[in-house]
């Protein structure tokens, strides 16, 4: 399975997340990472401004589309929400 993800990522209104879609397994999905992640796991600075935060998404793109596709197979008609879980393994 290939997943593609949009760049056009945004920050959530509270700064708890960045909002993205995804088209995997021929449908979109939406998706969303937390900032918490982006701070654990792709270096975004605690405190990060939405621009940092977009940033971290991009360049953390390959692994993240690959966590995306991890969840779609288990759960294939949801909204995707990636947290810390997704990526401690």
């Amino acid at each position: 399975m290939d997943s593609t993800l949009t760049i056009e990522a945004t920050v959530s209104s509270d700064g708890k997340l960045v909002v993205f879609t995804a088209f995997a397994r021929g449908r979109a999905v939406q998706c969303s990472i937390t900032r918490d992640v982006l701070e654990q796991y792709f270096w975004a600075p605690i405190g990060a401004n939405d621009a940092r935060l977009l940033k971290a998404y991009t360049d953390g793109h390959k692994r993240i589309a690959a966590a995306v596709e991890r969840k779609v197979l288990r759960v294939p008609d949801e909204p995707i929400s990636l947290t810390a879980t997704d990526f401690s393994h």
